[in-house]
């Protein structure tokens, strides 16, 4: 399906302050980006770079004032989403260099902390893709969701004490409970087409057979026409805005709709 999707920044800065985003979608597995548009006003000088995990990063200094950023893009994506259960666990030995890093515990998924709790999950289950879809269907059964029960300080340890939370709380609970099994596990933001209440969305990833698979503990089946934005160990890499001085965020919308374009 052809998407169009975007969203609408505000706001407000006292000194002019330093910002990094990550707004733009990059084509790769699952999503080609055919069109895109991205606004500032006014207008200020923007730099880009990629990040070590592959993310388009952009850095500029927010002036003082009202500040709106504006981005649009269209992108193709998948239908559907690719499950392989019986995909084996693949050994810290045999894993990519690159993927390494995401069996470690990281600032809110204490791995660490939760073994005991993903191995009475997935004790019945063959190690690789099917623990991982026990876990993602446990947390689904499990946790309540519930907006305004977490903030951005709540950690995968505190959202399995409290059974309750949003989709970023979630999924740093899969991702760790992942890692806690010796199975990498990496968090994703995007857009997902149909969401309601429309916002941004976080699920995460999990590599077994040889690739990534994508897993969304909010919802009883995992839908495809998702537009990933950034991925990471967990929300500290994933942020979309990071500032670095006095400014607030005033005003975000989000939309994704069915394109029309051929």
């Amino acid at each position: 399906m052809r998407l169009n999707a975007g969203c609408d920044l505000v706001y407000t800065a006292s000194t002019p302050t330093p910002l990094i985003l990550m707004l733009r979608p990059r084509s790769g597995l699952g999503q080609w980006v055919f069109h895109e548009d991205y606004q500032l006003e006014p207008n200020v000088p923007i730099a880009e770079y990629t990040d070590g995990y592959g993310n388009l990063c952009q850095r500029l200094v927010a002036p003082p004032g009202i500040f709106h950023i504006r981005t649009s893009f269209g992108v193709e994506t998948a239908a559907t989403i690719d499950v392989l259960p019986g995909a084996p666990y693949i050994s810290a030995e045999n894993l990519p260099d690159p993927v390494i890093q995401f069996l470690l515990p990281s600032r809110y998924c204490e791995s660490d902390k939760l073994g005991n709790l993903a191995s009475k999950i997935v004790e019945n289950y063959t190690p690789g893709y099917d623990q991982v879809e026990a876990i993602r269907s446990w947390i689904h059964q499990n946790i309540k969701y519930e907006y305004g029960t977490s903030d951005a300080s709540t950690s995968a340890t505190e959202t399995a004490t409290k059974q309750v939370g949003v989709c970023r709380d979630f999924t740093h609970l899969g991702i760790s409970l992942c890692r806690s099994l010796n199975i990498p596990a990496r968090m994703v933001v995007g857009y997902l087409y149909q969401l309601d209440p429309m916002d941004l969305h976080a699920w995460f990833e999990a590599f077994v057979g040889d690739r990534w698979y994508i897993f969304d503990a909010t919802q009883k089946e995992a839908k495809g026409n998702r537009i990933a934005i950034a991925y990471g160990r967990d929300a500290t890499d994933v942020a979309l805005a990071t500032q670095f001085g006095a400014i607030e965020l005033n005003e975000m919308r989000v939309w994704v709709n069915e394109s029309t374009a051929s």
